[in-house]
């Protein structure tokens, strides 16, 4: 496996909420993705969220963006991401 580039890894362990994610060891733990740019995808992100009563989505049982190995993983979604916003646009 590729030794990860720097800019692929950040961890922020000052963060009150450090690690905000069960099962992540903690010299692992990314908190480059903190707020996940897949939240937009809804249910097609890849993580195992649910939906709350209120209707919001609950990504507390996901830790795909947290994890060391996932920065590739991410970025290749967001060709994805892209194509929700330009068809949020369109229906505006």
């Amino acid at each position: 496996m590729e030794e990860a580039k720097n800019y692929q890894f950040f961890q922020n362990r000052q963060c009150e909420y450090f690690p905000c994610h069960k099962g992540v060891a903690e010299e692992d733990f990314n908190c480059l993705f903190c707020f996940c740019p897949l939240y937009a995808l809804g249910k097609n992100c890849g993580g195992n969220c649910v939906y709350t009563e209120q209707g919001f989505k609950d990504c507390s049982k996901c830790a795909i963006p947290h994890q060391r190995h996932n920065y590739e993983k991410i970025v290749e979604r967001y060709k994805d991401i892209v194509k929700v916003v330009q068809l949020m646009d369109e229906q505006k």
